[in-house]
């Protein structure tokens, strides 16, 4: 479970150890979070422990891998949450930056996923991966026209992912959340939390639990015979007329 650390990857994460799954709990810069996550999880009597990796570097989604195989075993479920979100328009956003959010929602999911795509195959065994996309990747937003266009790389990413890894057993899908609520966001955001909440038909913000939910369920023997798709978890916000 990369990016687990904060936000909606706190949620699956808690979701899958739930389900009965021994989490591997990435996080990259500050392990609070990711700790916190290892404590709620093995309080409720799962199983979860805590791995550091930047995971646009090749050498160290390798070590990472290779560190949860000893400890755990390969590991046959992946959800790639990991990424940043900033804000930047097209006109400001210089190479470093683009750059910089191109690495880290997608290069790292193609990183990760061929590390334990490789894994899978080695050890002669099946698997499921979910990437976590956005509605961005077909709706765009002012200030992230990079963060939206690598969201839509990692849902082509996804359907490419799934018809080369299938013939291995290895089954890729996509959760595309819409707007998820966090602590402090109606604060942060009322004119845009107001908007959401009026534009979707079930009238809400999505929780953690929605997205971590779906994704539990790509993962599981339910959608055993489901590869290459992009869900939509989003309260209906996007079946909104656009005049």
């Amino acid at each position: 479970m990369t990016g687990a650390g904060a936000g909606i990857g706190t949620g699956i994460a808690a979701r899958l150890a739930e389900a009965g799954a021994h989490v591997a709990v990435h996080y990259h810069r500050s392990d609070d979070g990711a700790r916190d996550v290892v404590d709620r999880i093995t309080s409720a009597g799962g199983t979860a422990r805590v791995y550091r990796a930047d995971l646009t570097q090749p050498d160290d989604v390798r070590d990472l891998h290779a560190r949860i195989t000893s400890d755990a075993g390969v590991p046959d479920v992946l959800v790639n949450n990991a990424g940043t979100y900033p804000l930047g328009t097209i006109l400001d956003v210089d190479a470093n930056d683009w750059q910089a959010v191109v690495a880290s929602n997608l290069t790292s999911v193609h990183l990760v996923t061929q590390a334990v795509a490789r894994g899978l195959r080695d050890a002669h065994r099946g698997g499921a991966i979910v990437n976590i996309a956005s509605i961005e990747a077909s709706n765009v937003a002012p200030a992230h026209s990079h963060y939206a266009a690598a969201k839509a790389g990692v849902v082509m990413y996804t359907k490419s992912a799934a018809r080369e890894l299938g013939p291995l057993g290895i089954r890729v899908n996509a959760v595309s959340p819409g707007l998820i609520w966090r602590p402090g966001l109606e604060e942060a955001w009322p004119d845009g939390v107001s908007a959401y909440t009026s534009a979707t038909p079930l009238g809400r913000l999505g929780g953690f639990d929605d997205v971590a939910d779906a994704c539990l369920f790509l993962a599981s023997d339910g959608a055993r015979w489901i590869t290459g798709i992009e869900l939509v978890v989003d309260g209906g916000v996007l079946t909104n007329r656009a005049y």
